[in-house]
């Protein structure tokens, strides 16, 4: 879900992952139609680094391993 919302609306990632001032970045670069693509990457790029750090703090939390 977050996925598609970092295609079609990639400002709202930001919020939904606890980056508030990247997401007004986000949206101040979305707003021209040019800087769409690079935001959609961007939060694209950024939604993986934040599942990848969610992963390794799981991991952490794990006794024993």
């Amino acid at each position: 879900m977050r996925l598609l919302l970092a295609i079609f609306l990639p400002f709202v990632v930001f919020f939904t992952i606890g980056r508030p001032i990247s997401g007004v970045i986000c949206l101040i670069l979305q707003v021209t139609l040019i800087g769409w693509l690079p935001a959609a990457i961007w939060a694209v790029y950024a939604l993986s680094q934040y599942k990848t750090d969610k992963k390794i703090a799981q991991a952490m939390r794990r006794p024993g391993v």
